[in-house]
């Protein structure tokens, strides 16, 4: 086992108007884990709100999932990283449990297959254009996935060399494919998905889905 030892990892999200769920997020954060909050131009007062919960706030501009979670990338100074909606769909009490096999040596990314908890949880749409994902994935790399999970887990330095350059919904699928050509052990486990608080910025309709499959198509071009 690696000997890493608390506080052993930067918790990235990306935040765009996520008031309502952000206290409940920040509460469930483990211990060893420091909250990084990247603000993507909020206006309800989301900044605030992190740094009144203990969180770290950085702030990036510029619009778009992959330039806040890449600028959380950048911050970040812990050994390991990693990555979670801000929405209440994902609870960062798995977080320990998701990161174990990077932690321990056995596995180089961690992806968090989601296990919607209600029918609403995740509409239909969503899981059709994840589901369309994950077979362009297979075929463009040969590594077998059910999802491309929000909540995953790795090593801040290789995660850097990888040279991230989307910042557009299609980052975390070009970490999988860069992360795939690199010959990394990708691992996938379960982790419960609940009904997000607020609205929905991109997969709550079929036009936010199909654009975030359109920006992740162009990465596996």
């Amino acid at each position: 086992m690696t000997d890493i030892q608390p506080p052993y990892g930067d918790l990235v999200l990306p935040c765009l108007n996520e008031a309502e769920a952000l206290p409940w997020v920040l509460q469930r954060i483990p211990d060893g884990w420091r909250p990084l909050v990247v603000d993507n131009g909020s206006t309800d007062g989301s900044a605030e709100i992190a740094r009144a919960h203990g969180a770290t706030v950085v702030h990036e501009p510029r619009r778009g999932f992959g330039a806040a979670c890449h600028t959380g990338l950048r911050a970040a100074t812990a050994e390991l990283i990693a990555f979670c909606d801000c929405d209440a769909t994902l609870d960062p009490g798995e977080l320990s449990r998701v990161a174990a096999p990077v932690r321990e040596g056995a596995a180089d990314l961690v992806l968090a297959r989601r296990r919607p908890v209600t029918r609403g949880a995740w509409p239909m749409h969503a899981r059709a254009g994840n589901r369309a994902l994950s077979r362009m994935v297979r075929r463009r790399t040969g590594v077998r996935l059910h999802d491309l999970g929000p909540m995953r887990v790795a090593r801040r330095e290789p995660l850097l060399e990888l040279a991230l350059t989307d910042r557009r919904s299609g980052y975390p699928l070009q970490i999988v494919v860069l992360a795939a050509d690199a010959g990394w052990r990708i691992r996938e486990t379960e982790v419960d998905y609940l009904p997000r608080s607020g609205a929905s910025k991109v997969t709550g309709t079929w036009r936010g889905t199909w654009q975030a499959v359109r920006d992740m198509r162009a990465v596996l071009r």
